[in-house]
C-alpha cells in the first residue's frame, strides 16, 4: 500500500450521488408506467410525476455537471478518450486495460491504469463514460419531447414521429441500464468490495496500489 490519492472532489460526489437517484426513480418510474399493466405499484399519474419531477433534476444535474467541468478544465482530459495524434497509444492502453479485466485481474496482476487527479479514468472508462456523456444530450431531448409532445410537435414530426422519439428514448434507457449493471460490478473491484464505492459517495479517497 502507498497511500491514497484524492480523485473525486466535494462537487463531483454531490453530483454522482443526484445522478444515481435519478437514474434509479426514473428507470423505477418508467417501467411503472410501460408494464404497470403487470404489477401496479404505484399509480400511472404518480409515476408520471416522479418521472417528470426527477427528470427535470437529472437535466439541472447534467448541466452542472458541463459547466463544472469546463471551468476546472477538466472535460477533455477525463472524457475525450484521446487526441487525434495519440490514437495508437489509446488503442494500445485499451487492449492492455480490456486484458487485464480479462484475465490479469483472475491471477492477481497489478492494474496497468495508475489513477490520479488528471487521468483518474482508465482507457475502459475514457471510452464508456464518453458515450454515457455523449449519448445524455440526445436522452434529455427525447425526454422533453415525450413530456410535451404539443410543445415540440414539430420537432417531433421532422424526427419520425413520436414512436421514433419513444424508441429513441427507450433503447437510451436499455443502454443506460445495461452501463448501470456493468459499473455496480467494476465498483466492487477495488482493494476491497466497497473501498471504490466509499471513495466516491463518502471520502473521495482512492487508494494507491
Amino acid at each position: 500500500m502507498k497511500g491514497k490519492v484524492y480523485l473525486h472532489p466535494l462537487p463531483v460526489r454531490i453530483w454522482h450521488w443526484v445522478n444515481a437517484i435519478c437514474f434509479f426513480v426514473l428507470m423505477l418510474s418508467g417501467l411503472q408506467m410501460r408494464y404497470g399493466d403487470i404489477i401496479e405499484l404505484i399509480s400511472f399519474m404518480t409515476a408520471l410525476k416522479l418521472h417528470n419531477i426527477f427528470g427535470f433534476i437529472l437535466i439541472a444535474n447534467f448541466f452542472l455537471w458541463a459547466i463544472y467541468y469546463h471551468v476546472t478544465g477538466k472535460i477533455f482530459s477525463l472524457y475525450i478518450p484521446a487526441k487525434p495524434g495519440q490514437i495508437g497509444k489509446f488503442l494500445k492502453d485499451l487492449l492492455i486495460q480490456s486484458m487485464y479485466y480479462g484475465y490479469g485481474l483472475l491471477i492477481g496482476d497489478r492494474n496497468p491504469h495508475e489513477p490520479k487527479p488528471e487521468s483518474k479514468f482508465n482507457p475502459l472508462q475514457k471510452v464508456s463514460y464518453h458515450f454515457v456523456m455523449l449519448f445524455m444530450p440526445i436522452q434529455i431531448i427525447t425526454g422533453l419531447m415525450l413530456w410535451n409532445p404539443a410543445c415540440f410537435s414539430r420537432w417531433i414530426d421532422l424526427l419520425g414521429g413520436i414512436l421514433t422519439i419513444d424508441t429513441i428514448h427507450v433503447f437510451l434507457t436499455i443502454f443506460y441500464l445495461s452501463f448501470i449493471v456493468v459499473h455496480l460490478y467494476f465498483a466492487t473491484l477495488g482493494p476491497t468490495f466497497f473501498s471504490h464505492i466509499k471513495a466516491m459517495f463518502i471520502t473521495g479517497y482512492e487508494e494507491e496500489h
